[in-house]
């Protein structure tokens, strides 16, 4: 796993599709059902940990572009 789109194939698998039309809040739904992914005990640790770093990564990196506006 390695993107986002990686992310959301992953939860795809579980019948989750997200897009709300604000990338951040589709990036924080996403951690939020991955989450709940994990505390079921339907993804594995190491699935869990990665995707939720290349999550934050990218919510930082938006994050951080809005600050410079």
């Amino acid at each position: 796993m390695k993107s986002i789109y990686d992310v959301q194939q992953l939860l795809k698998q579980y019948g989750t599709v997200i897009y709300i039309g604000d990338r951040l809040a589709d990036l924080e739904l996403m951690e939020s059902e991955l989450s709940d992914l994990y505390q079921a005990k339907l993804i594995e640790p190491r699935e869990y940990s990665t995707a939720l770093l290349i999550l934050r990564h990218e919510i930082r990196f938006l994050r951080e572009e809005e600050e410079k506006r």
